[in-house]
């Protein structure tokens, strides 16, 4: 009989109800730590076992489930959990590099990956850091060193959603003994599968999709060396004290439940958003990975299977203008994040500086990033529509 693993994965894979009288929901084991019937089995203890806990700081039962179905719904072989999607990505560099070590990025992912980088990587721990668009391979050959450990990409990426061609990546930089790191966060393992293009390291951001409530904050890599999850797990997460807690890794448990069934209406809302905004006389250019127009079609078409409810736009007005419209909205909220089950607007660049806007290759402080929720495709376009005629119907604001 044929069953869908990945759909497996998010609901019964991996859970003994047997074990727990029944029990459907799996419980959270809020202990620090485990005991031993005598002190011969307590030091003998392999803490690498699947079934053997001996302290909260390396490993829980709850997270452990969570780890095992994440490793399973990226086609890895193992997983960590992190208390956030920073101490993941920031395990995941100190996992790989050493003190002199090089590492290339692209551009535009997540920017306190960045800020790490220019704070602490560079000054305090002797890396260097180059960045690139991820769009040319010869760009990305060129700015290989013979001491590049780590490249750092995220498709689709921040602002303006570039998608890269994961695959030509994974392998051009495996021909020069470079490792690959991917936050995968916006397509989840539901879109897109870096692991099975080449792709060294993947990372989620559970209070993401995963999560899917706005209730949790954490973070998760996933590989299929074992040796560098050794290295991700046993010699930076132990020693760092960043794993998951079992009640964070209990509510993405409970996110990945309905994972499939919200990003798809997630996705069905944001083809129409996405439809009404690029329909618009006030809208300029809409950035959304399920669109024919957007640059990277055909790239998006091998390596995606889906799109979720994340997008960017831009006005053909000032960027003071693009503020008042999202003021005006009733149903999307002004906050960071996304990938809960609310709508959200925002303008990331609004006060960036021109140096930070050049390095970007951007122009428009004015980008409006949106994240369609679940509140329904109608209301949602009917809330941008007010917005976007509400501004319309004013002289265009004076830029400050």
């Amino acid at each position: 009989m044929f069953y869908d693993e990945q759909l497996l994965s998010l609901t019964h894979r991996f859970e003994d109800y047997q074990r727990h009288y029944g029990a459907v929901s799996p419980p959270v084991y809020l202990n620090s730590l485990h005991l031993f019937p005598t002190f011969e089995e307590y030091l003998d203890a392999d803490t690498a076992s699947e079934d053997c806990f001996v302290y909260g700081r390396v490993s829980n039962p709850t997270t452990r489930l969570l780890e095992r179905k994440l490793a399973a719904l990226e086609n890895g072989k193992d997983a960590a959990v992190f208390s956030s999607g920073m101490a993941a990505a920031t395990t995941a560099i100190l996992a790989t590099c050493r003190a002199g070590d090089h590492i290339l990025s692209m551009r535009d992912v997540y920017q306190p990956v960045k800020r790490f980088m220019s704070a602490i990587g560079v000054p305090r721990l002797n890396l260097t850091c180059d960045y690139v668009s991820g769009l040319d391979l010869g760009e990305i050959e060129r700015a290989i060193r013979p001491n590049t450990r780590l490249m750092i990409l995220e498709s689709p990426a921040t602002f303006v959603f570039t998608v890269v061609d994961l695959r030509a990546i994974a392998s051009l930089c495996r021909k020069h003994g470079v490792l690959t790191y991917i936050d995968n966060t916006y397509c989840t393992p539901l879109f897109q599968n870096p692991l099975d293009l080449g792709v060294d390291i993947v990372m989620h951001t559970l209070s993401k999709y995963l999560g899917g409530h706005s209730d949790v904050i954490g973070g998760a890599l996933i590989v299929n060396d074992e040796s560098l999850m050794r290295d991700i797990a046993r010699n930076v997460r132990e020693y760092f004290g960043g794993i998951l807690g079992p009640m964070e890794a209990w509510l993405v448990l409970r996110g990945l439940r309905s994972l499939d069934a919200r990003l798809k209406a997630h996705q069905q809302t944001a083809m129409r958003v996405a439809s009404f905004l690029e329909g618009h006389s006030l809208v300029r250019k809409v950035y959304y990975t399920g669109l024919p127009s957007h640059p990277q079609a055909e790239t998006i078409s091998r390596q995606m299977r889906g799109h979720t409810g994340l997008m960017s736009f831009e006005l053909d007005r000032p960027k003071e203008d693009a503020a008042r419209m999202i003021n005006q909205l009733k149903l999307f909220g002004k906050g960071c994040s996304w990938g809960g089950f609310e709508s959200l607007a925002l303008c990331p660049l609004y006060r960036a500086s021109d140096e930070e806007m050049r390095f970007l290759g951007l122009q428009n402080r004015g980008l409006i990033r949106i994240h369609c929720g679940l509140e329904g495709e109608d209301n949602l376009i009917g809330d941008l529509r007010q917005a976007l005629d509400s501004i319309e119907a004013c002289e265009p604001a004076r830029p400050q």
